[in-house]
């Protein structure tokens, strides 16, 4: 598939960020390499003049992009994807677009994953110029998801996630019996790669720090609240609230206490996850049970509170049902 050549001013959206990077989001599915090839041979030009990958765009530039080659496949992908089932949107306005995800899909493609939210969304909505992911969740993780739809918007919105003054509250139902009734968990956590190449995180300790598996990775300190909902026979529900936002942060500090979370793949107990999967009795629960309930921001505009919620899926309502009729 080739594209027509393109002639674009470049607006508020645009402006203040790199073209190398304007030209990947533009076009993800083009090898970078054949991007800095066009960039190098002057066939990109910016106000009719030749530029470098290190140019940044500026309100008001005219940037001319070539006709560019991409893969057929690519094409066959995308009309797949604008197929897809739209997805509960939860909130929208002229700054934000905010989704209810759900479970079992990732937020972007990648990692062998041919598409995700995002590419759902840009291909659902082509007219929408601008469109990006503020925060991420795991592919397992459902609920309350954040993308901007304009540039001024995705700032202010890192801005206040790096400076916490954001709230987010997730559920998570663990085995055992969480003793509580409010906690707060301060552990530092590690990233490593295990041996079939598989990305995890742990709690650090100083023999962690020796190991050539976490040589070149930083420690990372983490805080999680949790409060106690509502306790079963074998298991709790519990509300996490992230005072950080480090990857897999809830899952491991549930885990490192000895609560994991249910159906959870990678941090959890996995012969009582492969027990639930089968057992009708259960609900036949196949995901784990992690969901991102609400977050409160500062609107990116406006300034005024917003508070945004996704109610627990069905299935995961259908598993605390049947926790609720059996015997305590």
């Amino acid at each position: 598939m080739k594209t027509e050549v393109v002639k674009e001013f470049i607006s508020e959206n645009g402006t203040d960020q790199r073209i190398d990077n304007f030209l990947f989001k533009r076009y993800k599915n083009v090898p970078k390499s054949h991007i800095y090839q066009l960039l190098r041979s002057g066939q990109v030009r910016v106000n009719g003049k030749r530029i470098d990958f290190h140019y940044r765009l500026a309100l008001g530039d005219l940037i001319r992009i070539p006709p560019i080659t991409a893969p057929a496949t690519v094409a066959i992908e995308r009309r797949g994807i604008s197929k897809t089932p739209p997805l509960h949107v939860i909130f929208e306005d002229e700054a934000l677009l905010v989704v209810d995800k759900p479970s079992g899909i990732a937020v972007h493609g990648g990692s062998g994953i041919s598409f995700g939210v995002i590419e759902q969304l840009r291909a659902q909505h082509p007219e929408m110029r601008f469109l990006e992911l503020v925060h991420r969740l795991d592919r397992e993780t459902s609920g309350v998801l954040l993308l901007a739809k304009k540039r001024s918007a995705l700032v202010a919105l890192h801005q206040q996630l790096r400076s916490g003054h954001t709230e987010k509250h997730y559920q998570a139902l663990v085995r055992g019996n969480w003793p509580n009734t409010k906690q707060h968990v301060k552990l530092p956590l590690i990233k490593y790669v295990t041996q079939e190449g598989e990305r995890r995180v742990t709690v650090a300790t100083g023999k962690h720090n020796e190991s050539d598996k976490f040589s070149s990775s930083k420690t990372m300190d983490s805080h999680t609240i949790f409060t106690l909902l509502r306790t079963w026979r074998d298991y709790s529900l519990l509300n996490a609230e992230l005072k950080t936002g480090r990857t897999h942060q809830i899952r491991v500090h549930l885990a490192h206490l000895g609560y994991p979370i249910i159906g959870d793949s990678k941090y959890g107990d996995f012969a009582i996850n492969k027990q639930l999967s089968r057992s009708r009795n259960s609900g036949n629960l196949e995901r784990m049970f992690l969901h991102a309930a609400s977050i409160l921001i500062n609107h990116p505009l406006s300034g005024q509170p917003l508070k945004l919620m996704a109610n627990l899926p069905a299935d995961l309502q259908t598993f605390l049902s049947h926790l609720n009729a059996q015997p305590r």
